[in-house]
């Protein structure tokens, strides 16, 4: 789906809102500011519910922003701010499942008109919040590696290699919306912001207040429920990421590198590196005048055609064993089951481990492996980048005989949203996935197999 085919939904919705709360209302008011309210209402109950699917990617996204931010403000006279964003990551899924609570009820509260001014108010502020955010992601497209954002007169040219946030996670991974466009949009919603602010009175009201009350009560709780269980007690009811169960990895994986390796080369960007000074070449002008821009003075960028196949981070799909080879072209060609464990980081320190994550491990995870282990199966780990010493002393405290294999954090946050989790692979597909607290036994899950 898009942009515009998603707008185009919402306005229906805001239409037919607006034509039913006129009925419902005894007191007509303004046409236009009511539209306003049930767009922006029916735009932000969207948003929040497929935000509502996978708080942890909104967590993972807020982390991001907080790693930036900490980047940013570390080299500048705001210094004294850079150790906040750190503390901040830490309750980054408590701010996710709050923020996403906050845009729902939202939401309704614009669509039922419940106490007009603090939503008003509430609005303005979470957008304007919103426009300098993305401004901020948008505007990094400008800022050169190695230059502070602050540094505004190194600014050179756009270039999306330069963004570190590459999408403002507005719609979860239902919908990604490149920088630019999410800063328009945000930029854009700011007028409704406005008219609500001056013309607050004009809002329309809906039912009486204590059934708006009510109605908006209810849908928190209702939302702040859905989001603990699509995280803290199970993994999202709804997967919109690329390593979905059913997924042929090995195939994907492929097709996408395919798709990469046949783009074609249509022209090259030149940045002088004293002036900023930009050329644009098509290829045969660059092959003719290359010698007049020589590499000690310019930079070089090329400008490719779009691959047949946008890819995912199933392109990124490399893992490091413990001598350094790369295990997923054998995984990916496997015929046996593999019981993979999936755990982004472990939480605590060599020697110090969190007691409550090894139980986890202990309880959830060790079991399933061992019998896994003895009826002929494949068992492997999969974590970030690590010492071996860090990854030998987990194994030794959970008692683990299976290899541990490396990865890049975000792809493993992106396989499974469970920290851990176990991921059940054959031929290169995915045949199941699961939370560590919903993880059947062994003899079940061995009972669907397909020998």
């Amino acid at each position: 789906m898009t942009l515009t085919t998603l707008l185009t939904y919402i306005t229906i919705a805001a239409l037919a809102l607006t034509g039913v709360s006129f009925v419902l209302l005894k007191k007509k008011s303004s046409l236009l500011v009511s539209f306003l309210q049930n767009f922006c209402g029916a735009l932000f109950l969207f948003s929040g519910y497929v935000k509502a699917v996978d708080p942890l990617g909104t967590a993972y996204k807020m982390e991001q922003y907080f790693g930036e931010f900490q980047g940013t403000f570390a080299d500048t006279a705001f210094s004294f701010l850079a150790p906040l964003f750190p503390a901040l990551a830490e309750y980054s899924v408590g701010f996710s499942v709050f923020m996403i609570v906050l845009e729902i009820a939202l939401g309704l509260m614009l669509i039922l008109g419940a106490w007009p001014r603090l939503t008003a108010w509430l609005f303005f502020a979470i957008v304007g919040f919103f426009t300098v955010l993305t401004g901020f992601t948008y505007l990094t497209g400008y800022v050169p590696s190695g230059v502070n954002f602050f540094s505004f007169g190194q600014w050179g040219a756009y270039a999306e290699t330069n963004m570190k946030v590459t999408d403002c996670g507005c719609f979860g991974d239902f919908l990604k919306l490149e920088p630019k466009t999410s800063f328009l949009k945000d930029v854009f919603l700011l007028i409704p912001a406005l008219v609500f602010l001056f013309q607050t009175k004009k809002m329309h009201q809906v039912f009486s207040g204590t059934t708006r009350s009510l109605a908006v009560g209810l849908l928190s709780v209702a939302t702040l429920v859905y989001c603990l269980s699509n995280y803290a007690w199970d993994l999202p009811g709804q997967d919109f990421r690329p390593f979905k169960i059913g997924v042929d990895v090995a195939a994907t994986k492929e097709a996408e590198e395919n798709a990469a390796a046949s783009v074609t080369t249509l022209g090259y960007v030149l940045t002088n590196k004293s002036s900023g000074e930009r050329v644009e070449l098509t290829t045969a002008q660059f092959l003719e005048q290359y010698k007049n821009y020589p590499e000690a003075d310019w930079n070089y960028d090329q400008i490719v055609s779009e691959p047949a196949i946008e890819p995912t981070k199933i392109s990124d799909f490399e893992l490091s064993d413990a001598e350094g080879y790369d295990p997923v072209p054998e995984l990916l060609e496997d015929p046996a089951y593999t019981f993979l464990i999936v755990a982004y980081k472990f939480k605590g320190q060599a020697g110090a481990w969190d007691e409550n994550y090894l139980d986890k491990w202990k309880t959830d995870i060790q079991p399933l492996a061992e019998k896994a282990l003895a009826a002929g199966h494949k068992v492997a780990a999969m974590t970030k980048f690590d010492e071996d010493a860090t990854i030998e002393n987990f194994k030794q405290a959970i008692g683990a005989d299976y290899p541990f294999w490396r990865g890049d954090d975000i792809m493993l946050k992106t396989i499974i949203r469970s920290n851990p989790g176990v991921v059940l692979m054959r031929d290169g597909k995915i045949i199941n996935k699961w939370h560590h607290k919903q993880l059947p036994g062994f003899e079940e899950i061995a009972a669907g197999l397909v020998q």
